[in-house]
């Protein structure tokens, strides 16, 4: 196995502790968003096989199968299929939400088709593939996932008592679910800039009055965003707060977004994101009407599923990640993770033994597919691969 060197992420939105925190050095100053795990392009790992650090996806593109094994090339490819991330949120991320793998080939290929550069800032999809994802909080966690019943979300704009929401609460009351939600986002996202920025201000008093934390999360959006559309787009979701070892499966099409606090985050290898507000960031709202689902929904919160070997499985329903957890406690067997698929393998608490090497918190590293690997030590550690 192979320790893994990563790269963090300075990201505006990123808190300037968290991170530090974990890894046990000393804060910045500056935001540390996330830290990449993985062969993404864009920020991939190094491993050192005594010739220097070497990116991870250059490693396995110079031999997919021995690194990945066959069953995992033959279903995705020649590509690690995952990206693995610790995330730690100081303010709001956009609002959000990532297409369907239908939705992003279609939608890549038009763009490609029309010229569109790929670092365009009005560019939707940077590659052909579906971003489905799974945050596990490490800390309270707290986000915005799926939209309400339309009645609810009725319910929470009028005790606002703002007269320009007062619309939007009629609609929510009038329309069958799909139609109310689609025609209220639609009319948040297409009103008069000045206007909804006056609706936002005048919101956001009366959510600073009523408190409460979804009410308080909300404020706080319009803190960060003043005059956003999105802050009121935000009010149609629910508002989940995780305690650690919680977790949120987001699929294709759930408007989402991570208000505050560090987790595990691991998703399929794309960069496809539509945002819906919360941004200064380019909003595509015809696009983006087609690719929400206006369906309201519980956001489900997980919690790992324990077996015998004490791995504990969060349970997701795509195949190009899965994650699981060991708690282990002080003289606990060693645990063999030995796989036909590749792995990455995080220190979140304690330390923990993977072979020889020695991960303490925020320390990772990638077993190739069939590599012996032996789990000890007292700690907490996440445990990423594929269903192949």
């Amino acid at each position: 196995m192979d320790r893994l060197a990563n790269t963090v992420r300075p990201y505006a939105w990123g808190s300037t502790t968290l991170i530090p925190e974990l890894l046990g050095t000393a804060p910045t100053g500056e935001p540390q968003a996330e830290m990449w795990m993985g062969a993404h392009p864009g920020a991939p790992s190094r491993i050192d096989r005594g010739a220097g650090g070497t990116p991870l996806s250059d490693v396995i593109a110079a031999d997919p199968t021995a690194e990945l094994g066959d069953a995992a090339v033959a279903k995705f490819g020649p590509r690690l299929p995952f990206l693995l991330k610790l995330l730690a949120a100081g303010a709001p991320l956009s609002l959000q939400v990532h297409p369907n793998l239908a939705q992003a080939q279609r939608g890549y290929a038009d763009e490609e088709s029309a010229g569109v550069p790929l670092g365009a800032p009005h560019r939707n999809y940077k590659d052909a593939n579906h971003k489905p994802e799974l945050i596990c909080a490490l800390t309270t966690f707290e986000g915005l996932c799926g939209f309400r019943a339309p009645e609810e979300s009725a319910e929470l704009l009028a005790a606002l008592d703002v007269d320009s929401l007062k619309p939007y609460v009629d609609l929510l009351h009038a329309h069958p679910e799909e139609a109310a939600l689609r025609e209220v986002l639609t009319a948040v996202l297409t009103a008069d800039p000045q206007e909804m920025a006056a609706t936002v201000t005048e919101a956001a008093a009366a959510c600073e009055r009523l408190g409460g934390d979804a009410y308080r999360a909300y404020a706080s959006l319009a803190h960060h965003f003043p005059g956003d559309p999105g802050v009121i787009a935000a009010m149609l979701l629910n508002y989940v707060q995780l305690q650690p070892g919680e977790a949120l499966f987001l699929g294709a099409g759930v408007p989402h977004a991570y208000l505050s606090g560090m987790g595990v985050e691991i998703m399929a290898n794309s960069d496809n994101v539509l945002r819906c507000g919360l941004t200064p960031k380019h909003v595509d709202v015809p696009e983006l009407l087609r690719v929400v689902r206006f369906e309201a929904n519980d956001p489900g919160v997980l919690r790992p599923e324990a077996s015998e070997t004490g791995e504990e499985l969060y349970d997701t329903p795509i195949d190009e990640f899965r994650l699981s957890r060991f708690v282990r406690a002080e003289g606990a067997a060693p645990t063999d993770l030995t796989a036909g698929t590749p792995q990455i393998v995080l220190c979140t608490a304690g330390a923990v033994e993977l072979g020889d090497l020695r991960l303490a918190p925020g320390q990772a590293a990638f077993v190739r597919a069939g590599e012996k690997a032996g789990l000890s030590g007292t700690g907490t550690a996440f445990r990423a691969t594929v269903v192949a």
